[in-house]
């Protein structure tokens, strides 16, 4: 608790990502499809795709805030280790769980259609950040130098983005099983591959550790300022270059440099706003907070309450479909955003007040789940 209060801004921004996701699914869900065409909504839209971005990012930087603690004891194998691993590991199976075709074993070895394999093979971003927690677990049990870890996360962000866009011209699945392969590019229907996806997390990480050495030095505020001017700099830049001042030569390239680099520069503002909002207006709305530390539950609860087939075999997505006016969609929004925060503040409250017993509901919980599923 105590990292988490003296890293607020780290949890606005991971609080304020996990709400304007809430908005993406309702939206990609019931909105109109004629909608979708207007020029607000391409801002609307450009505007949701930083959500996943930052979410990767701040998720390298709560790795990186706690990865100091109990290193010799998870070196050695102990029960840090093994909370840790079961922790990620939590992170990587309900992202595929949420792509389940069906709930049941039986039916998803003997029903599926080829299609709803391939989606459950999909990467989405749970999976990711749950991969790349895993690279930075292990790189640090491994490299105990703090300075080689760090020049060791550049080098991979540095290669990873210099090698995403030979290995998306690259069809894993031919050489490996889909569930290996899919994390390599989107050719199967990956919605956030490792290559280039890992790099915001990478970049989260690196961040964490500049600003920590900054604050401990005393010279946070000044750190804080030239990240927000670099921030500028590198979302301006990239604006400029997909302008149509470049050749399409450059620009074509996918997955681009630039496309990470600029989503970056508009990821470190976001942080800026963030700490001055805490470090200098003091402003730290408890709601917001509330759904960052319950970022998990939340981000598998709600798409859950959208996606889930509870309605007759049918989801609400399917039964509503798209064909919501913005008000009516904004209006979901609002309604199941609340939801959330209520149920996040709830569970917060719950864990805090009686600790043992919602550790031995969740294992519980997890366990009916796990073996219904097996058995039906």
């Amino acid at each position: 608790m105590k990292e988490k209060v003296r890293y607020i801004s780290a949890d606005l921004l991971r609080g304020l990502v996990i709400i304007i996701m809430i908005e993406v699914h309702v939206f990609n869900a019931f909105l109109q499809p004629q909608l979708r065409q207007t020029f607000w909504f391409s801002i609307l839209n450009f505007i949701n795709g930083l959500v996943a971005p930052s979410f990767l990012f701040v998720s390298g930087f709560a790795f990186e805030v706690s990865s100091g603690s109990k290193l010799d004891e998870m070196r050695k194998l102990g029960r840090a280790f093994w909370k840790k691993i079961g922790r990620i590991f939590q992170i990587i199976i309900i992202g595929y769980a949420l792509h389940l075709p069906f709930y049941s074993l039986s039916k998803v070895i003997h029903k599926s259609t080829p299609q709803q394999l391939e989606s459950f093979f999909a990467v989405d971003v749970l999976q990711c950040i749950g991969f790349g927690l895993l690279f930075l677990f292990l790189a640090r049990l491994l490299i105990k130098s703090d300075k080689f870890y760090h020049i060791f996360i550049l080098l991979s962000l540095i290669i990873v983005t210099l090698i995403s866009p030979l290995l998306w011209k690259i069809d894993f699945n031919q050489y490996v099983h889909p569930l290996v392969g899919n994390y390599f590019n989107r050719l199967h229907g990956s919605l956030f591959p490792i290559f280039p996806w890992l790099n915001f997390l990478l970049a989260g990480a690196l961040f964490a550790r500049y600003f920590i050495n900054a604050r401990e030095q005393g010279k946070e505020e000044n750190f804080i300022r030239k990240i927000s001017i670099t921030g500028i700099i590198t979302l301006l830049s990239g604006h400029i270059f997909y302008s149509g001042l470049f050749p399409k030569e450059l620009t074509s390239i996918i997955p681009n440099p630039i496309f990470f680099l600029e989503r970056l520069g508009y990821i470190l503002v976001l942080f800026y706003f963030c700490w001055i909002a805490d470090q200098k207006l003091n402003f730290r709305p408890e709601s917001v907070l509330d759904a960052s530390r319950e970022s998990l539950l939340i981000y598998w609860l709600h798409l859950i309450i959208i996606y889930g087939m509870f309605w007759n075999g049918k989801s609400l997505a399917i039964i509503i479909g798209n064909n919501l006016t913005v008000l009516e969609s904004t209006a979901i929004t609002i309604l199941l955003i609340t939801l959330m925060i209520i149920i996040a503040k709830f569970w917060g409250w719950i864990k805090k007040k009686y600790p043992a017993y919602s550790s031995i509901f969740v294992k519980v919980s997890l366990t009916v789940l796990i073996i219904t599923f097996v058995i039906s």
